[in-house]
């Protein structure tokens, strides 16, 4: 399984952007894709994830109203919306895959495969 993902960018405070995780190979191994990032001095956190099937997804409490996962089926991406941006989600964003996930984890040790992160930057 490979993992790419990609879209990020540096915008203003309240701006939209939009990540994008294409993942290829192996993609019947999948499981459970999910995004976390990890801020300049912080340790890496969870900001959502879903199941490759589709249906059920999970998010940081602090993100669920900002943030929307979604998989679109024609270009095997797992994106996330990211909407009202806020200084604070300048980080850099990874995707990462489970292939035997039985649960939404939002523990960064249960995911097994990783792509390179993706910068986001916003300005206040």
């Amino acid at each position: 399984v490979q993992l790419q993902a990609s879209g990020g960018g540096s915008v203003k405070a309240g701006d939209s952007l939009r990540l994008s995780c294409a993942v290829s190979g192996r993609t019947h191994r999948m499981s459970v894709v999910g995004w976390f990032r990890r801020a300049p001095g912080k340790e890496r956190q969870f900001v959502a994830a879903m199941w490759w099937s589709g249906g059920s997804t999970k998010y940081a409490d602090s993100l669920k109203d900002r943030f929307t996962i979604s998989r679109d089926n024609s270009k095997n991406t797992v994106d996330l919306q990211m909407d009202k941006l806020k200084p604070e989600d300048t980080a850099d964003y990874y995707c990462a895959a489970d292939i035997a996930a039985r649960f939404l984890s939002a523990d960064s040790r249960t995911y097994n495969y990783w792509a390179q992160g993706t910068q986001v930057t916003v300005s206040s």
